[in-house]
């Protein structure tokens, strides 16, 4: 089973947003370390906690410190920008670092009202535009333009000699049918959604129509997990996410609190319903426990893949998670 790390860099109570883009970085080296396939950053734009609106900064940063992880955004929030643009950038990162660009795109606002009108013009105009700004990008990453097009003569410089890999991030069936009519690998994020998965990722295996010769299906499914040497510990640790989402819910902007700060944290009847449905849709627990329901997810979705989302208050529990994960996974 492939496993990788899709890092949101959460900035903890007590961190600075400089602390927590370091952490992102030795995350990414100790998955390198630790055999995960590869590892991506999200783009967030003014949400409390979060730290990174660029990813492609964050990206030639963890490049230049690591060697051999796959390294990607999960995602470009394209509507935001030019598929040139984002081109542009990626094939200037797969020059950096060969063989080890991966550029997810995603169609989210990533941010308020306020801040995706203070980002771009007509978002939702581009949200309709989604299939030919996917198009155009494909065809600058690809360099192969009809000749007929009006950007035939454009090139993406530089052109690295092995191109980013495209993925295409959703959770329902019109960026599953997106990703297979454009040939696309496919990311699902399990981990937010309430849609039937299992149902969107069949109708994309069966609806891929390959870009180039020999090109089959990918799928990876993200899911939020966190682990502790036994279950009662990584409860405790799942707490402080847990509560970090309830104030974000209620517009309050702090960090990742603390598991003392967590529990100091009174729940009122609503909140705590809600509580419990957040932990549905988290795999919680000890490495056997956490382990065996990955691989259970990865036959129910028909995963090529696993991509891991770990919050918690500390970074060493967030690492550890990790490490406890790939050592049963994969024997280490």
């Amino acid at each position: 089973m492939r496993l990788s790390i899709l890092d949101q860099s959460p900035i903890s109570s007590n961190q600075t947003p400089q602390e927590a883009l370091y952490e992102s970085m030795k995350l990414a080296q100790i998955g390198e370390k630790l055999g995960y396939t590869r590892y991506w950053i999200a783009e967030h734009h003014d949400l409390p906690g979060l730290a990174c609106p660029a990813p492609e900064v964050m990206l030639g940063f963890i490049g230049a410190h690591t060697k051999t992880i796959r390294i990607g955004a999960g995602a470009v929030l394209l509507p935001h920008y030019k598929p040139f643009k984002v081109a542009e950038v990626y094939n200037m990162l797969a020059t950096l670092f060969p063989g080890r660009i991966d550029v997810g795109i995603g169609r989210a606002p990533g941010g308020s009202a306020e801040v995706t009108n203070a980002l771009s013009d007509n978002f939702l105009q581009q949200v309709w535009n989604m299939p030919t700004s996917v198009s155009n990008l494909l065809h600058f990453l690809d360099n192969d333009f009809p000749a007929v097009h009006e950007y035939s003569k454009v090139t993406a410089s530089p052109i690295p000699s092995v191109p980013p890999e495209p993925w295409l991030l959703g959770t329902s069936k019109k960026s599953a049918l997106l990703a297979a009519e454009n040939g696309m690998s496919y990311a699902f994020g399990q981990f937010m959604s309430d849609n039937d998965g299992p149902a969107i990722i069949q109708q994309y295996l069966e609806s891929f129509k390959p870009r180039k010769q020999g090109q089959k299906p990918e799928v990876i499914v993200t899911v939020n997990a966190i682990c502790a040497e036994t279950d009662e510990k990584a409860q405790e640790l799942a707490l402080s996410t847990l509560i970090w989402s309830l104030q974000r819910g209620k517009g309050e902007r702090n960090g990742v609190p603390s598991i003392a700060e967590a529990k100091q944290y009174e729940l009122d009847e609503k909140e705590q319903h809600t509580v419990e449905k957040m932990k549905q849709n988290m795999i919680i627990g000890n490495p056997k426990k956490v382990v065996k329901r990955l691989a259970e997810i990865g036959r129910q979705y028909q995963a090529d893949e696993i991509m891991l989302v770990t919050i918690t208050h500390s970074p060493e529990n967030r690492v550890k998670s990790y490490q406890l994960i790939a050592e049963e996974a994969f024997q280490l």
